[in-house]
């Protein structure tokens, strides 16, 4: 592939390519010594301008698209700023699936961002859209704004179609103490395949996607429950497995682990499962609680009251991921 890495090209849109701070440090260093020399200002107004812009867009939301933020920085006129060229790498990055400054970024991934960048100023210039349905903001790369939930993803998704093929989606507790979902997730993005999950859920309700949809982290017993205690077991046994489930991890039930999710967290899973049924096609018949497939913690049901809640949606997805997954 073609991997860009240089500031050439046109004035209004440099783009920098390997790595995140370092070599965007170098330019930055680069262009103060310049300045310097020529007699100009060290601290240009318009880099100022754009780093405020960019912390007013962020103020309150729990996460923003970097395809969004760099729309924002052209449309404003920054489009000549270092943090503009930061933030175009990055949005080319989130539509491939990638986090910030993570791998270098292609010629054909920088044409995919500027399209999307250039909808994005048009869209922000032009009347009011209507929103977008929840099917078609679950087929979105990047960073999809899903409405009523708060999630932050420490790994952007890339096309569904690239995803591994999730059948299910399993309910954990992590018997963790409120207040460590955001250290859980950033400890299982730093190390994707080990114990734990793809998604982490705070107890004020805060989603963190901490893996790549393409990536298989270890949860799950091997679905060895076979007693039919909870549901029909023959349908799971040795079933619904890592390789074909995706996990949620509930944070807050220690040191009593019967204590139950918070409303907040609740009210976070009933609108992520749907995203994520209609992700993946899956159907509610196929979201299920740990203790359902697996023997667990005989002093609490793990996940049973969020499956049971889950379930009882009866949200069905308008199609199919990948049509036939």
């Amino acid at each position: 592939m073609n991997y860009h890495h240089s500031v050439a090209g046109p004035a209004s849109r440099w783009s920098i390519g390997p790595g995140a701070s370092g070599i965007a440090g170098v330019l930055l260093a680069a262009h103060l010594f310049v300045a310097a020399a020529c007699g100009e200002s060290a601290a240009p107004a318009a880099v100022a301008n754009a780093t405020q812009l960019i912390a007013q867009v962020r103020n309150g939301r729990a996460d923003v698209p970097r395809v969004e933020l760099a729309a924002r920085l052209e449309a404003a006129g920054f489009a000549g700023t270092l943090d503009y060229a930061i933030m175009r790498d990055n949005a080319a990055r989130e539509l491939s699936g990638r986090p910030d400054g993570v791998g270098w970024v292609s010629a054909a991934e920088l044409k995919s961002a500027d399209d999307a960048i250039s909808r994005e100023v048009a869209a922000l210039r032009g009347p009011p859209e209507p929103p977008l349905r929840l099917a078609a903001i679950a087929r979105l790369p990047g960073r999809p704004q899903i409405p009523g939930l708060r999630i932050v993803y420490i790994n952007p998704l890339g096309d569904p179609a690239d995803a591994n093929p999730w059948h299910n989606i399993l309910a954990h507790q992590t018997e963790g103490p409120p207040g460590t979902a955001h250290a859980s997730a950033l400890a299982q993005a730093a190390n994707p395949t080990k114990r734990g999950v793809t998604l982490w859920v705070e107890t004020d309700g805060t989603a963190y996607w901490a893996t790549s949809e393409r990536v298989i982290p270890t949860h799950g017993d091997g679905a060895n429950r076979n007693d039919n205690k909870y549901i029909d077991n023959s349908k799971t046994y040795h079933s619904v497995v890592k390789t074909n489930t995706i996990g949620v991890e509930f944070i807050g039930n220690y040191p009593d682990v019967a204590k139950p999710v918070t409303p907040a967290q609740l009210q976070a899973w009933l609108v992520l499962v749907r995203f994520l049924q209609e992700r993946y096609g899956i159907a509610p018949d196929n979201i299920y609680a740990h203790n359902w497939i697996d023997y667990k913690d005989t002093r609490y049901c793990e996940g049973c009251a969020l499956a049971e809640a889950a379930r009882s949606q009866a949200y069905q997805p308008t199609s199919r991921a990948g049509d036939g997954r």
